[in-house]
Order: structure tokens, then C-alpha cells, then sequence
């Protein structure tokens, strides 16, 4: 069996703590990388992530032989000449340069050096996402920072313009929240929409997504401006406009599917879900299937909803994606799916009954019931 590491194992260890400390003593060689690795060494192993990555900048903080400006140049010439020289493989870049920018946050956020200090953020998010720290910037500094992220949403580096969409995300995962309206962000999401990169248009997506869930009807609205002045491609925009609804689809809300071209009222029915089995454990595969008629042709856009309790006794939904398509009067679209029934790190299934729904355009039809049964 495949043992899992966690992410904090592989992020932040000896040998790149080692790494880092031979790095930056080659830009400045008074640096003392030996006192520096053995000093966070002998904390790290009992930290989680986070705490790793405040250590870390905490210790180059304590060995670096300047502050302000001048450390933030050391650590800088301390990076690789690219972030693919560095090894960096992917757009989000690598753990490894993760405590610089937490540097910069924790250390250099001052009224004094903040031009210097954001500068360095975009040119260290290439070797590892800085839209973290930048936040807290965004909450010191919010009129200054928001004049830089808009001068990078037009930078030549892509992730330095996904840097200015993800950085000003209302909802950003595992991140402080920011002291600004949830459109704050907008202006800058102008600029990128229509960006040439997918890693880009993402983030712009997730964006969107993250102000709908407070603001629906404003993301449908920038939504349709931003179509109708025709910028993007019809293929980019279309995944960009769905992954902004994804949760609005779930939840069935009309204007999403509308705006989408699917019609909410649309003259189909849908059988209730057959199941294989009626009485399974967790880890066994739900398999349904049904059939979808219309009197006329119709998008369909496809989900299914299994609905369970918590292990309080609160009731839950989970959404999940089964199908687009093109209905057609006389021809049965067969819906079929096999689910795996399995808890995850944030959703544990809970033994008892439950029921399986098919949702189609945001209409929910007859459901089937099944049970979960004890381990």
C-alpha cells in the first residue's frame, strides 16, 4: 500500500532548508549557512506547514547581516537566474522559496520600503506563489498595492499577472481574509480575463467564483460584459464562465444555466436513478443509471446529487459533474454513472440511509434511496 506524505514532509526539510542556506550564503558570504540550518533544524520537524515557512523566514531574519532593502537584495540574487534553473516545473512554483516571500511579508512590510518589498513579491512569485503574502500588504497598504497589482496584471510574466487576480480573491483557500469589498478585484480581472494563458484565466475564474458566492447576480453581469465585448475566444470564455458558475450549477440557481444556454424549464424527464444495489459499505461502487426523453431539442447540462447526514445528524449534499449534451425528441439520453463511495479529508460518510438525485439544467427529478452500511 502507497503510504502518502504529507505535504509538509515534502515541502520544507532538512535538505532544502540546507539548499537555502547554501543559496543565499553565495550572495552574501557572511551569511552563516551552517548556524543558520542548524537553527531551524532544530525546530522544523515538529511544525505543520505554516509554522515551517514562518521558521524558515524567521531564521534567515536572525543570520542574514542586514535588514530592510538590502536583505531583500541578498535574497534575491540568492535565487537561481530562473525559476526553471531552480527547478521549478510547474506555474505554482516550489516550497522551496516559499519562506522568501514570507519574508518580505513579515519583515519588510513597511510604509519605507514598500515599493522595494512589492517589487521583490513579483519577481519571487515565478519560484513560488506569493499571492499569501501579498494579502497582508492589501490590508496595510491597500490603495498602494492595488496600484501595483494593476501595473502587474499587464506584466510579460504570466504568473506574475495570476499574482494580481489571486491575490485579491475574497475567498482565497488557507489564506487571511482581506479588508476590501469582494469586488475589489474586478478592475483587475478586466485586464486578465481574456489573458493567454489558461493559468491565468483560472485564477480568474476561481476569482469570479469566490465573489458569486456573496454577489451571483454581479458575476453573471461582468460575465456578459465580458462577452459581449468579445475579447476571449469562445472556447476560453465558455470554460472560464462555467468554472466561475460551478457553484451556482450546483445549487441549480437558473440564471447560471440560462446564461450558459441550458433552459431551466425545458421539456425533459428524467427517470429515477436504477441502482445495481441498494445496500453497500463504504469504498463500494454506486452504480445508476436513467433516461433522460424530451419533446424537443435541448442542452442539457447534467449533475447528480447524493444527500446523507453528518455524523451530528445534519443533513448533507454532495454535487457531482455527470454530463453536457444535446437531447433529442424520440431518443433516450441514457444517464449512467459508477461512484465510488468514499470518505475524503473533509467529507466523512456517515453510515444510514441516503439518496441519490438526478439534477438536469438545475432541475432536480425523482430520487432513489439507498444505505450505507457499518463498516
Amino acid at each position: 500500500m502507497t503510504v502518502k506524505v504529507p505535504l509538509k514532509e515534502t515541502a520544507l526539510h532538512a535538505e532544502r532548508i540546507a539548499r537555502i542556506g547554501r543559496e543565499v550564503q553565495t550572495a552574501c558570504p557572511e551569511f552563516d549557512a551552517d548556524s543558520f540550518v542548524k537553527s531551524v533544524m532544530a525546530d522544523l520537524p515538529r511544525l505543520e506547514l505554516s509554522a515551517r515557512i514562518a521558521r524558515t523566514s524567521e531564521g534567515l531574519h536572525a543570520h542574514l547581516p542586514v535588514t530592510g532593502p538590502d536583505a531583500l537584495d541578498i535574497l534575491l540574487r540568492s535565487l537561481p537566474p530562473t525559476p526553471e534553473a531552480a527547478g521549478v516545473t510547474n506555474d505554482f512554483g516550489l516550497h522551496l522559496y516559499s519562506p522568501h516571500s514570507d519574508y518580505v511579508a513579515r519583515y519588510c512590510r513597511t510604509a519605507e520600503h514598500l515599493d522595494h518589498a512589492l517589487t521583490a513579491l513579483a519577481r519571487m512569485t515565478g519560484y513560488f506563489s506569493a499571492e499569501l503574502p501579498v494579502r497582508h500588504f492589501l490590508a496595510d497598504f491597500p490603495d498602494q498595492t492595488m496600484r501595483a497589482l494593476t501595473t502587474w496584471a499587464r506584466d510579460d510574466d504570466h504568473r506574475v499577472r495570476r499574482l494580481a487576480s489571486e491575490a485579491t480573491r475574497p475567498r482565497l483557500p488557507w489564506a487571511p481574509r482581506i479588508p476590501l469589498s469582494a469586488d475589489a478585484g474586478l478592475p483587475v480581472l478586466e485586464e486578465l480575463y481574456a489573458d493567454s494563458s489558461a493559468y491565468v484565466r483560472r485564477s480568474v475564474a476561481n476569482h469570479l467564483h469566490d465573489i458569486a458566492f456573496d454577489q451571483p447576480e454581479l458575476v453573471v453581469a461582468t460575465l456578459q460584459r465580458w462577452r459581449d465585448a468579445d475579447r476571449a475566444t469562445e472556447k476560453h470564455f465558455t470554460t472560464l464562465a462555467r468554472d466561475a458558475l460551478r457553484s451556482r450549477l450546483k445549487k441549480g440557481w437558473p440564471p447560471a444555466y440560462t446564461f450558459l444556454g441550458y433552459q431551466h424549464d425545458a421539456p425533459i424527464n428524467v427517470s429515477p436513478p436504477a441502482l445495481e444495489r441498494a445496500e453497500l459499505h463504504e469504498g463500494d461502487t454506486l452504480d445508476f443509471s436513467a433516461e433522460l426523453t424530451t419533446t424537443a431539442t435541448a442542452a442539457v447540462h447534467v449533475m447528480y446529487v447524493i444527500s446523507s447526514t453528518t455524523p451530528t445528524g445534519k443533513p448533507r449534499e454532495k454535487t457531482y459533474f455527470l454530463l453536457r449534451d444535446t437531447a433529442e425528441p424520440g431518443r433516450g439520453l441514457r444517464l449512467a454513472k459508477s461512484h465510488t463511495l468514499r470518505s475524503t479529508s473533509t467529507s466523512k460518510l456517515t453510515p444510514g440511509p441516503h439518496s441519490i438525485v438526478l439534477q438536469v439544467n438545475g432541475r432536480r427529478f425523482p430520487a432513489a434511496d439507498f444505505r450505507l452500511l457499518e463498516a
